[in-house]
Order: structure tokens, then C-alpha cells, then sequence
């Protein structure tokens, strides 16, 4: 039996606000504002939280000098589309070199790193 459940993933930013329109344009969902938090309430998963955090630093990709702290892996249908879109958006692609892969690996805008996977 389960201890706990998810009840969000919260991300650290310069700005909350920029970060959850980032991701609710990615995922859906609604954003819902506490002042300095801010909740993303996406369907099908778990809430996404975002934080400011003075001085935050992003973490770099790949790095043993610098943790990366946690990545999300987001499922799509078509990897070419749907990274059409992130990149659109402001993602950053981190590894372009072996496009055969089921995955791709960028950055988000506040430099979080994620995978669109294939479904």
C-alpha cells in the first residue's frame, strides 16, 4: 500500500508566471494563481508548481559538475510536430545529435530539461 500520492511537481524560476504559461501551452490545463505560487492543474496527471527562486541557476544538460535536478518526460504523438511546437514556444533543444531515438531532450525557458517521448 502507498505512503503518499503525487500532489504536484514543483519547479523553481525566475518567473512563475512566464514558466506555468510555458507548460499550460504545452500540456493544457488551467493555472491557478496563489500570489507566489502558481499551480498548473493538468489533465490526466499530477498538478505542476512553479516557485520563484532568487538567484536560480538552471541546471545544465548533461553535467556531473552540475545536477540536473529532475526532468520531466512528456508523451506525444508525432516527436516532429510536437517539437515544432515546444521549440515555437521557447524550448531550447539540449542533445540533437541522434535523431532515431524514441525521445528528444531540450530545455524549458527557464532552462529545465524534458523529453518529449514517443507514445
Amino acid at each position: 500500500m502507498a505512503i503518499a500520492t503525487v500532489g504536484a511537481v514543483v519547479l523553481d524560476c525566475p518567473d512563475p508566471r512566464a514558466l506555468a504559461d510555458f507548460y499550460a501551452r504545452v500540456l493544457g490545463g488551467s493555472i491557478v494563481d496563489e500570489g507566489d505560487w502558481l499551480d498548473l492543474k493538468v489533465p490526466g496527471g499530477p498538478a505542476l508548481a512553479f516557485q520563484a527562486a532568487p538567484g536560480y541557476v538552471p541546471p545544465q544538460w548533461p553535467s556531473p559538475e552540475h545536477s540536473q535536478q529532475f526532468h520531466l518526460d512528456l508523451t506525444v504523438e508525432d516527436l516532429d510536430t510536437a517539437e515544432k511546437e515546444v521549440l515555437a514556444l521557447g524550448a531550447k533543444p539540449l542533445e540533437t545529435d541522434d535523431r532515431s531515438r524514441t525521445f528528444r531532450v531540450y530545455a524549458d525557458p527557464a532552462g529545465h530539461p524534458f523529453c518529449l517521448c514517443a507514445g
